[in-house]
């Protein structure tokens, strides 16, 4: 006999602006103790430190959370030159320090080579597994976690301003798995100094924006009150990158049972001018263009691969009509 899940059945985003000194995982708890939500997750965990954008998935929301952490980020933040801290922010000891202060012409010289794909090894606080244990979890012990440097993409990096010698602010547009605690870390070494993050906030995640974000302040004065369903985004609020289908009730009944259907003309036609859509016409594994299926009414259906003229479910939403 299947365990009931406690809570409602609960489904879409939450884009939060998370205050500075919660963790991204209480943050979350919250949401879902004032939705009574089922399930809960987020994308992109933001240090206790850090404030703005979490977007926080709820119900079969949460099923659409890699395609939101593969989204590209926007941050704000400031960086104290002259001081190496564990963390790599304000909240670590300080472990080197220097006198030198880079001018704004060396920043500026400087921040060339820290753009585009990078090489950039994680803090040794971050969440990165290393053997199969947390980074923070082996640092926080004593040992020091070899992180291997790898490839993160900085699309736009700038300098914002310099309120005095010791501190300058930034903004960077990054990929997947950039730290800005390492990159201001990686930037400092080669200014002839130390540095570390003093602020952070995230301002867009995706299509997310902080100016459309709810402080949790807010949110837990509307309570379980239907005002706060309001802040309650569609469950495809994430897949904007991602060609959408409509397909009957017939077929989605067929899809959601994990069954594959063939592409029909008219969705044949939509796909016709993607990038991908002549390569996926003779993948035989399933691993084609990916597309989201909807009901005409707008009732998520799944996610699935364009293959050999079939969609091919992988990823079942299944929640009668709320999104």
């Amino acid at each position: 006999m299947t365990k009931k899940r406690k809570g409602t059945p609960v489904h879409g985003w939450v884009v939060l602006d998370k205050p500075k000194g919660v963790t991204s995982t209480q943050a979350v708890s919250r949401v879902k103790r004032l939705f009574d939500a089922q399930k809960a997750g987020h994308a992109g965990t933001l240090d206790p430190l850090a404030t703005g954008v979490l977007a926080v998935a709820l119900g079969e929301a949460t099923k659409t959370v890699p395609y939101a952490m593969d989204a590209e980020k926007t941050y704000r933040f400031i960086a104290r030159w002259g001081e190496a801290r564990d963390t790599d922010d304000a909240e670590g000891a300080v472990t080197a320090r220097s006198d030198v202060r880079p001018t704004r012409e060396a920043i500026l010289a400087a921040i060339a080579g820290f753009t585009g794909t990078i090489m950039q090894s994680p803090p040794a606080y971050s969440a990165v597994k290393v053997a199969g244990e947390r980074a923070y979890d082996l640092a926080r012990e004593g040992e020091t976690p070899n992180l291997e440097a790898r490839p993160v993409l900085i699309r736009e990096a700038r300098l914002i301003a310099q309120p005095d010698a010791d501190t300058a602010e930034f903004e960077i547009v990054c990929g997947k798995g950039a730290y800005v605690r390492a990159w201001v870390r990686d930037l400092a070494r080669v200014l002839g100094t130390f540095g570390h993050v003093i602020s952070l906030r995230r301002t867009r995640l995706g299509p997310l924006s902080a100016e459309a974000a709810i402080s949790l302040e807010k949110l837990e004065t509307l309570g379980h009150s239907p005002a706060a369903l309001e802040h309650l985004l569609p469950l495809a609020t994430v897949l904007d990158g991602i060609p959408a289908l409509a397909v009957s009730g017939g077929d989605a009944v067929r899809l959601r049972s994990g069954n594959p259907i063939l592409l029909r003309v008219p969705q044949y036609e939509r796909l016709a001018g993607h990038e991908d859509f002549g390569r996926t016409q003779t993948e035989t594994d399933g691993q084609g263009l990916t597309v989201y299926l909807s009901t005409a009414k707008g009732e998520p259906v799944a996610l699935a691969h364009v293959a050999k003229g079939e969609l091919r479910p992988f990823r079942v939403f299944n929640f009668g009509t709320r999104s």
